[in-house]
Parts: structure tokens; sequence; C-alpha cells
């Protein structure tokens, strides 16, 4: 058994081993795709190939559209000779559930797969008028305006913005036909960033007389150009070994990992939670795909998806998921599973979300707050399947403080039914934060902490706290900063509950578990 065009022979076997395979018309779809494109995707890594590609496949199998997703990547061209095209284009995704069971399943959303380097085959896409969309998952880092993509001008892009600007640049010279741009990538405000990207290449390349202004006023004008924001949350984790074990025992050949030379760790599989959301702004310039008709996906207005993303991000999964990290770290824990195994733990985070952040969480009514968080923690957050690390979650912690917890601290300041003295778990979250810093676990041995930009900066204000000495004030530099946590906390009176808790936190050896078990036992 090999995942390739051969399976289509075999579909009865494949379906007795328990993976449902495509049954709409494969090779059917893909001359479809080649003659009329309809929809490239950036970024070929796990959550485009076991999410995005299968909500094409969903609607393949429904019969709604007739073309797969063409496939592109700019950044790691192994990835499309060795994963995509060795493999026919095929995804074998496996959803992991919390009971332990698989489910298997060969997806066919992909319709073509192509090398960021191909500007031959992708300039053909890009000027033919059928495209109707172009969405990415390139990370955040990946919408940059580099100096030398609009240096090097239209004719030699290097990066990804640079690429796009380039290929838009030929659809505008041979048609200006209209095409939506789409983030798909899990920061906030994604189509206003990748807008400001492709619009500083542009402008770039105006002033430096690659191009004439028509193009510019091309890409702004929304009936033309459109950007719609997006909100998605799904985790398609590192492929893991008891995930190649169960394959290979159902007798898949050639279906283990590689390491490419960009240093990607990626298999012919895709594991992932079952869980999935996207939430995509209704802002197309032409025909939109029936996205309404998949699970989990929702089309709705720019203010809805802002708070989606809001109600996520501050409440119902990433503060969560930033408690979990700072104390898992301290703690000594290599999955948030077994962090959740902790009943301290799991008080701390139902705290947090439920009792402290559900008081102020805004409702965009397509999907319902609560059920969402439970879901979160109850069912995501416990799956031993996903083999989610604290340390991993732990990075660049100051960048997401002021999202995660201070915009709750300040709806709390700006309410006159509700006093930010009353919090108590998300200062203990802050306190942890702080204590996190030290570089000392709760065994009194160092730990190495995640990557963070102001790394540096925070523990130099912290040097002269230790554990088990006295503490006189130092935090109060980090609390006081308004960048950091989007309001003071030391001028809303909130920092000196967090400096007492941070006082019981560097005690002494064992001190954050007495912590915990005092506050969340």
């Amino acid at each position: 058994m090999k995942l390739t065009n051969d399976l289509f022979n075999q579909t009865q076997m494949w379906e007795e081993k328990g993976i449902s395979v495509p049954t709409f018309d494969v090779l059917k779809m893909r001359e479809n795709t080649k003659q009329n494109p309809t929809w490239v995707h950036f970024g070929a890594g796990n959550i485009f190939r076991g999410f995005i590609a299968g909500i094409q496949n969903t609607l393949l199998e429904k019969g709604l559209v007739d073309t797969g997703i063409i496939a592109v990547d700019t950044f790691d061209e192994d990835i499309i000779d060795n994963i995509y095209k060795k493999y026919d284009d095929l995804v074998l995704l496996v959803k992991l559930k919390s009971n332990g069971d698989m489910q298997k399943q060969v997806l066919a959303g992909i319709g073509e797969s192509v090398k960021g380097s191909d500007t031959v085959r992708l300039k053909q896409l890009f000027e033919n008028p059928t495209l109707q969309i172009v969405s990415f998952t390139v990370t955040e880092k990946g919408y940059q305006a580099t100096a030398v993509d609009i240096d090097n001008g239209p004719d030699k892009p290097v990066h990804a913005m640079g690429v796009l600007c380039s290929l838009l640049l030929a659809r505008f010279k041979a048609n200006q036909a209209p095409i939506t741009l789409i983030s798909m990538d899990n920061c906030s405000n994604n189509g206003e960033i990748l807008k400001t990207a492709v619009k500083d290449i542009a402008l770039g390349w105006v002033k430096k007389g690659y191009i004439n202004r028509d193009f510019l006023d091309y890409i702004l004008t929304e009936t033309l150009v459109a950007f719609p924001c997006t909100m998605i949350d799904k985790i398609t984790p590192r492929p893991a070994k008891e995930v190649e074990d169960e394959l290979t025992k159902l007798g898949i050949e050639d279906i283990s990992p590689i390491v490419t030379s960009k240093n990607t760790f990626i298999a012919p599989f895709v594991n992932a939670e079952v869980a999935e959301y996207l939430v995509i702004e209704d802002k197309f310039t032409n025909s939109q795909p029936p996205f309404k008709e998949v699970d989990g996906v929702y089309v709705t207005d720019g203010n809805t998806v802002k708070q989606v993303e809001t109600m996520k991000v501050t409440t119902c999964l990433n503060p969560l998921h930033t408690a979990l990290a700072v104390y898992g770290v301290i703690l000594g824990y290599d999955r948030i599973y077994k962090e959740m195994e902790n009943p301290m733990l799991k008080t701390l985070v139902e705290k947090v979300g439920l009792e402290e952040g559900m008081k102020v969480v805004v409702d965009p009514l397509i999907i319902n707050p609560k059920e969402f968080i439970d879901e979160v923690i109850y069912e995501r957050f416990t799956n031993p399947f996903i083999p989610d690390d604290p340390a991993r979650i732990a990075t660049d912690t100051s960048q997401k403080v002021k999202i995660r917890f201070g915009e709750t601290i300040k709806e709390y300041i700006k309410s006159d039914k509700l006093d930010v003295n009353d919090l108590t778990y998300i200062p203990l979250v802050i306190a942890g934060w702080l204590r996190y810093l030290m570089g000392v676990n709760d065994k009194g041995e160092h730990i190495t902490l995640s990557p963070d930009p102001l790394m540096t900066q925070l523990q130099s204000k912290l040097q002269s706290v230790k554990l088990g000495g006295s503490y006189n004030g130092e935090a109060k530099a980090i609390l006081s900063d308004a960048q950091l946590f989007g309001v003071d906390l030391v001028e809303c009176g909130l920092a000196s509950k967090i400096e007492e808790l941070f006082k019981e936190l560097i005690a002494g050896v064992g001190a954050v578990e007495a912590t915990l078990k005092k506050y969340c036992a």
C-alpha cells in the first residue's frame, strides 16, 4: 500500500484498513485545475495540508467545486519534490481523538504543486482570469516587505511577498482581473498585514521607477483586489512516531518523516487534533467558494471575525495556553496534556478562563464562547495524542501578554460592575511568568528558557531576586510597563497583588507547587 495514485485501484483494501479515500474523480479534478485554476495557496506546510486542503476535499466530495488547490512553497522547495510530487499530491490525514482513536482519511484537495521558483507556471496561473483566490500560511514573519524585494524589482523577487507582487503585476498587465488574497495565518488583523506588505512593495517599486502608479491603484481598489481578515484555529503538531508506527502496521509503505535541507521535519501524513475553525471576512471580489457548506468554516462580516479572534486570544484559548506554558516549564512538564492531569493546573486554567475571562468576553454569536472554552479545556488540552510542549508555547511570551491578559484587565478597569482588584488568577499567571523569568525551576535548578526578544531586558530587572531571598520591589519596573501589558499595572492597582503572589512563588524550593496548592487546590 502506497500513498500514490495507485491507491485508486485498491480503494477497497484501504477502506478495509479503516482509511477513507476520495470518491470523486481525482484525475478529472487535476485536469480541471490545470485548465481553469481557481485557488492558489502559498505555504505548503501541515496546517495547509491537514486543514485547508481538507476544506477543498470536502467541497469536491459534495460536488460543489471541480478544481483543487494549487500548492506553492517559496521557502522550502524540497517539500514540493519530496512530500507533494513523490506522493502524487495526496495527503494522509490522521485526526487524533482524546480517547486514542485515529480517524484516517486520504485527502485529494490539492490539484497541483508548484515550486516558488517556477515563475513560468506561476505567471500562467496568475494571468488566468479564472483564478479567484490566493491564500497564505507563511507565518507572520512571511508578510515582510523586504528591502531586497523592493530593490530587486518585479523581475527578481526573493521572498513570498515579493513573489506575490510580481505575480499580481503579471495579472494586472494581462487582464486586471479581480482577485481575493486571504491570509490564513494565526495573527491578528492578518488581512491588513498582507495588504500592507503588498502595498509597501508596490510603492517601493513605483518610487524606484520599476512600475507606474496604475498597478498600485489596482491593488488598492477593493472591488478588484480584496484582503479579507480571517481567524484560524487548529493544532497540527510534528509528525508523531505513534502515528507513523500505526500506519506502518496497517501496511502503508514509505510513510516516514523526512528532514529537508531547510530543516523542516515533515511526513507524507499529517497528524492533527479534531477541532478546527476558520472564520473568513465576507469580502470577495469575485465568486465565493461555498465555504459555508463545510463544518468549522464560517463566512461573516469583518467585525464578527475580530470578535471571534478576540474571544479566542483574550479568553478562551491563548491565555490558558500561556498559563500552562510558564507553570509547565517551572514544574518540569514536557506536554500540555500531562499538566491537565494535575488538578491544580486544571483549576488554574478554569479560573482564568471560565471565571475571570468569561465575565468580559464578547459573544460573536456564530461560535458560543462557553462551548468553545469547554472544548479547549476538557477535550483539546487533555488530548494525550497532541504532543504540545509548554516550552514551545512559552516562546515570545513578552509579545503576547498585552493581548492575552492586558485586554481583559482593561475591560475590568472600564467596567462599572467589575473591580480589577477582584482578579486573582490572571495575576497568578503574571506572577508565574515573573517567576519563570528567573530561569530556575521549582527544585531550584537552572532551566533553559524559550527565546524571547525581551528576555535579556526583563531578566536584568529581576537579577537581584533570588529563590528563597528577599523581594524589594524589583518587579515594579516590569509591571508598570504599559507597552508590555497594554496598561500600567502599578497605576491600576493590580501590581501589589501580583507582587504578593510573586513573593510566595520565590519563597524557596517547592514554593510554586505550594502556592498553586493554596489558590487552586
